[in-house]
């Protein structure tokens, strides 16, 4: 965490000074805003703490309960989420409070009595180490609260305005806020009384019900697998020995779903209810919490629940369904307008709970979405850019939705119907990847470029997210991990990882820096605003070959060390060099002779060239952001 350099700071540094829109913000929703957010899940919660750190953006987030979520139905947190978190600045607390998944148990029926069950196999959560992060289980009530507070935290000081129903909305042609907002009270001696707000865009959250996504005419497609589970969470008094661990048990009575909750205490269970009828018409939701624990019961024998206390129960049919698009531009509209109105979350894809995506795959919508809207308003970027948002989330939802037919289908499946007795835990381990969120991978378009020099970083594949990796700080020789910098701040990170040569050696990473610095070609001197600070919109580090102590910071280029904040204070958290036990170009790939990486806000990469390729870095981001004029340094 870096501070001080607006002047010492004595109180909590994670609380920054309030800017912009932050003064002085009212209570009462404003007649018009730049976003307005409605829903207040996981979509709509990160959407909004992206965009509260830009402070000439007036953005606020409605919900129709009168307070924060209490408990959350989604608990599972996969490592890319936790990967984010650190983006927000507080994977390390949640990662202190939650459960951490290692392994999982597979139970299926005893050959010798079938009536029984027996556990057959252990998987290895993360065999691989595919990231430095935890797979963890916490209620999304708590992943709620933390956006929240980097939300009130933020220069904007936005919090959540609750107890707002969305009635509808229209989109004007034109206008400087040309979408017009019907609200309701739903709370409080003001309930039913109606309002109308202005914005220049609507994101909706509003879950697999929203209301926004039908007032922009979008309607979900897909099937129903009927089939229908009942959920819980409980405390219990059990004999039953893996209840720490999470576990698969399919039984000859049906199949369950076991996963450990934070805390020590608390579980969740996915119990089996079995196939529905289609003319059931939802009489299945019925079933009672003490059917659901019976049922459970039957499945855990010869192993007894007695259930002491219930903190949240429910019954779901699973279902998979998709919507055709994630904004308001109809497909026959695409080219001839750019979007006002988004949807994200469970708003545009549902499936089943068991796979323990939903919740993550809707943050990376709302990370996604974030960044985009804020680059527009805040005039770094073009309104084209809104468009790829759609572009690039709906394919990851029905790759989501692929992949979870698959695994509901196996967990619903009786284990004497497989094929192999060991498909399930076989399927589990051969595809973590996916469920750990980092199969995600955009295809090239403005914001990905084509992988013409994939070779010179094959660690970093262009359009996934960019896998962090072990460095030492040149200054300090802390050990850190690189990609742990990327900030939810809306910037670019650009990682020149260095060639052969020492510092103050001529050579192609020495010309590459100065050609950053000065050349009326590069992007740190086109796109910086002449008021920001010179890294506000680039953020750009190296890394070097040699060990740390090796490194001169006297001969390092001043592109590495740049000047911030109102005292040209000189930041040295830009300066690595590959990890003795870790070297960074042999774990990532990267070849010897140097490479630039460019990561998108969101930690996707966006592009690798060589140290000499300057006029194709130049060219990758003329589409993206609008030129300023701002001296060299």
């Amino acid at each position: 965490m870096q501070f001080h350099h607006h002047g010492y700071v004595s109180t909590d540094p994670r609380v920054q000074t309030i800017a912009g829109v932050g003064i002085d913000r009212p209570d009462e929703l404003p007649d018009n805003v730049d976003v307005l957010i409605v829903g207040t899940g996981p979509a709509g919660m990160i959407t909004a703490a992206q965009l509260s750190q830009f402070p000439r953006i007036t953005t606020r987030i409605i919900e129709r309960r009168g307070e924060r979520l209490a408990i959350g139905q989604a608990d599972g947190i996969q490592a890319r989420s936790v990967e984010t978190f650190q983006a927000f600045g507080f994977a390390e607390r949640i990662i202190a409070e939650a459960y951490h998944i290692t392994e999982m148990a597979f139970w299926k029926p005893d050959p010798a009595d079938p009536s029984r069950i027996i556990r057959t196999a252990r998987a290895v959560d993360d065999v691989t180490g595919i990231s430095e992060f935890p797979h963890l289980i916490v209620n999304q009530a708590r992943v709620l609260d933390y956006f929240a507070e980097v939300m009130f935290n933020s220069p904007t000081r936005m919090k959540p305005d609750y107890g707002w129903g969305f009635r509808g909305l229209e989109v004007a042609k034109e206008g400087e806020y040309p979408v017009t907002v019907k609200l309701v009270h739903t709370t409080g001696e003001r309930e039913g009384e109606e309002r109308t707000i202005h914005a220049k865009y609507v994101v909706g959250a509003d879950g697999a019900r929203s209301g926004v996504r039908e007032s922009i005419g979008c309607t979900m497609a897909g099937d129903q697998a009927f089939h229908a589970w009942g959920v819980m969470d409980v405390l219990a008094v059990t004999d039953f020995p893996d209840i720490r661990t999470k576990c698969a048990i399919q039984s000859e009575f049906g199949s369950i779903l076991h996963i450990p909750r934070e805390g020590g205490y608390l579980f969740r269970m996915y119990v089996d209810l079995g196939e529905v009828a289609a003319d059931n018409r939802g009489a299945i939701r019925n079933t009672t919490i003490e059917e659901i624990i019976a049922k459970a019961n039957e499945i855990l024998h010869p192993y007894t629940l007695d259930v002491k206390n219930v903190a949240w129960h429910s019954v779901y049919e699973v279902a998979h369904r998709l919507t055709d698009r994630f904004d308001d531009v109809r497909l026959d509209e695409i080219g001839t307008r750019w979007p006002r109105v988004f949807i994200a979350g469970d708003a545009c894809h549902t499936h089943s709970a068991k796979a323990g995506q939903g919740m993550n795959v809707s943050m990376q919508d709302g990370f996604n979405l974030g960044w985009k809207l804020a680059h527009v308003l805040d005039g770094r970027s073009p309104e084209s850019l809104l468009g790829t948002y759609s572009a690039e989330r709906q394919v990851i939802a029905k790759n989501l939705i692929d992949f979870d037919k698959q695994w509901s289908s196996l967990m619903a499946a009786k284990p004497e119907d497989l094929d192999d007795p060991s498909e399930l835990e076989d399927f589990y381990t051969r595809t973590a990847e996916f469920p750990a969120g980092f199969m995600t991978q955009y295809p090239p378009s403005m914001l990905v470029g084509e992988a013409t020099h994939q070779g010179l970083a094959t660690g970093f594949p262009v359009g996934k997210r960019f896998k962090s990796a072990p460095v030492v700080r040149v200054a300090d020789a802390n050990r850190v991990h690189l990609g742990h910098h990327h900030r939810a701040d809306g910037r670019w990170r650009v990682y020149a990882f260095a060639d052969a040569a020492a510092p103050g050696e001529t050579s192609a990473l020495s010309e590459w820096a100065e050609w950053l610095q000065a050349s009326p070609e590069s992007p740190l001197v086109v796109h910086t605003p002449p008021e920001r600070d010179i890294d506000s919109v680039f953020d750009v580090k190296v890394v070097y070959q040699q060990p740390h102590t090796a490194v001169d910071i006297g001969r390092v280029p001043g592109a590495f060390l740049p000047r911030t904040g109102p005292y040209g204070l000189i930041d040295y958290e830009k300066l690595y060099a590959a990890h003795p036990g870790q070297d960074i170009f042999e774990l990532r790939g990267i070849d010897r002779g140097g490479a630039v990486v460019v990561v998108r806000p969101d930690q996707y990469v966006a592009n690798v060239l060589s140290l000499s390729a300057t006029a194709e870095l130049a060219a990758f981001f003329r589409p993206i952001l609008f030129a300023s004029t701002v001296p060299a340094v």
